[in-house]
């Protein structure tokens, strides 16, 4: 367990997005929809910024599940899509292959359902492959609350480390003296964390005084070091 003590950084971690296909996505009732895609492109251009190499997993797209989200293709287009067949993304070589070729250890993971493919791939990738796990909550989903809860108390009583899409982003940032990501991170807080970024444009505009229409991304709060 003590690999679990170490903070997600972003030269420590890969990410890996699960079936975040339309069809399989109308079948979750565990988070609203809209709230599930906003945290799963959130999270996506966090790893974007912070350069973490990123794995995007598909199943059954012609027959069933339906083309990946565009948002979350927009913001890895060179990225290769893997399809798979298995429900479990762990029986498929060519994703042991592409996580294997990251050298990572440390395995974040969205994706759809937390009860079917989250869940088989991260037991198979602990035992079999030795990764760490850490589960994306807030941009993942079952087929009903239960099905989500359950699914994420089995793996937590496996070894699985629950987490969520912001805090993992926050993670990777650490120091908002590091100016090379700051900016890029106020942006996605502005797009994508709710409350949090609504504060953020009221503090931009209220508190520091800056004109109402700005720019997204505009630097607020602590400054960077030099």
């Amino acid at each position: 367990m003590s690999g679990f003590l170490d903070v997600l950084t972003p030269q420590n971690s890969q990410l890996i997005f699960i079936d975040q296909q339309p069809q399989m996505a109308f079948g979750v009732q565990s988070i609203d929809r809209q709230t599930l895609k906003n945290n799963v492109v959130g999270l996506a251009k966090a790893a974007k910024v912070f350069n973490v190499p990123t794995t995007i997993t598909t199943v059954e797209t012609e027959s069933f599940s339906g083309n990946t989200y565009p948002e979350l293709l927009a913001v890895f287009p060179e990225n290769k899509l893997l399809e798979r067949t298995s429900m479990n993304s762990w029986d498929d070589q060519n994703v042991r292959d592409a996580l294997a070729a990251n050298g990572r250890k440390k395995i974040v993971v969205s994706g759809l359902w937390t009860e079917v493919c989250n869940i088989t791939f991260a037991l198979c990738a602990m035992k079999e492959g030795g990764y760490e796990i850490y589960m994306v909550a807030d941009a993942s989903g079952g087929t009903s609350p239960d099905a989500h809860k359950y699914a994420m108390d089995r793996m937590v009583q496996a070894g699985v480390v629950p987490v969520t899409w912001q805090q993992v982003m926050l993670e990777w940032q650490r120091d908002w003296a590091r100016k090379e990501t700051y900016d890029n991170v106020i942006r996605i807080v502005q797009e994508h964390s709710g409350a949090y970024g609504m504060g953020v444009d009221y503090a931009y505009t209220m508190v520091h005084k800056a004109p109402e229409r700005v720019k997204h991304g505009a630097r607020i709060g602590p400054k960077p070091a030099k």
